[in-house]
């Protein structure tokens, strides 16, 4: 009898063992994701001024959770002047995170103490790497990637692919600051390389840029050296292979000229830019919308109040 009780322990718990385990699938994977209705604010090239000021302004008013400021940060190499400006509205413990820009780099080690220190008090927030260079990042459920591919560093693709493959969040952001020629609508020539875009592709992951003052915003792409549109819905469904890029530049510096030429090719489901009357803005994305931890809503806003573009978005990364 004893016997008996033994062996039929030792089968639950190997019964047990493998449920918990799984079959290796996708499906036993734990995947993580925002709290319901987790407002990021999407900037770039910003300045010191009422416009940049009037731009964060318009981020507290959204009721935003988090920034990701894309390069460019004050253009007048003074850390603290920046840092005092972003704390004099959005206060000195928002969560506030950025990639570093080409207008940043003569005082970068500054520029990098600054946003360390501004971590170091947001609760929860995680960041690993060379923070806003080659970094990896997790706040509140969002993995995002903070890159300064094009403008400082090395390594940079291997390094997102890496990062990517081994990352589980519903949700995921590559950002930095240079663009792809065609991935912008302004006077910018090639200064990224096709690599990082198709990696952060292949690793489902929403890119942000900046450097081109306009906002603009692709289709669902599947190949961005090909330039390659996946759906030209408005709704779009982000999985491994199949993203979105945007530029969105208007933070408060000036505006760039619209290249005509680029502005009206295909991949293109939103150009904001002088010749539509643009004013300075952000993007606003709003993950686990309404409680749905995979769904998500996005639009820009500027700070006269006017909404050029908006779009859900759907992530199936598992």
């Amino acid at each position: 009898m004893r016997r008996t009780h033994i062996l039929a322990l030792f089968s639950l718990l190997i019964t047990a063992l493998l449920f918990s385990c799984g079959s290796g699938d996708e499906g036993s994977i734990s995947f993580h994701t925002t709290p319901p209705n987790f407002k990021v604010a999407f900037i770039g090239d910003q300045a010191l001024g009422v416009d940049s000021v009037a731009v964060l302004q318009l981020i507290k008013d959204e009721g935003s959770d988090m920034v990701i400021h894309s390069g460019d940060f004050d253009y007048e190499d003074d850390p603290d002047a920046w840092d005092q400006q972003i704390n004099g509205v959005l206060g000195p413990n928002f969560p506030y995170f950025a990639s570093i820009g080409n207008h940043d780099v003569g005082k970068w080690s500054e520029y990098q103490k600054k946003l360390e220190e501004r971590l170091n008090r947001i609760n929860g927030a995680s960041c690993e790497g060379d923070l806003g260079v080659n970094s990896a990042c997790s706040y509140k459920g969002l993995f995002f990637i903070l890159s300064g591919v094009g403008t400082k560093g090395s390594g940079h693709v291997s390094y997102i692919k890496n990062q990517l493959v081994n990352n589980n969040s519903v949700w995921r952001i590559c950002s930095w600051h240079k663009n792809q020629r065609l991935m912008q609508v302004g006077d910018k020539p090639d200064q990224v390389g096709w690599g990082p875009y198709e990696e952060c592709r292949k690793g489902g992951a929403i890119i942000a840029t900046a450097h081109n003052h306009a906002y603009a915003r692709t289709h669902l792409m599947d190949n961005f050296e090909t330039q390659s549109i996946a759906s030209t819905s408005n709704s779009l469904r982000i999985e491994k292979g199949k993203t979105f890029a945007f530029v969105s530049g208007l933070g408060g510096r000036n505006f760039d000229e619209q290249n005509d030429e680029l502005a009206v090719n295909d991949w293109w489901a939103a150009v904001y830019t002088p010749d539509e009357d643009a004013e300075f803005g952000a993007l606003f994305c709003t993950f686990n919308h309404d409680g749905v931890e995979n769904k998500a809503h996005c639009y820009f806003k500027d700070i006269d109040g006017r909404i050029p573009d908006q779009c859900d978005v759907e992530s199936n990364v598992r």
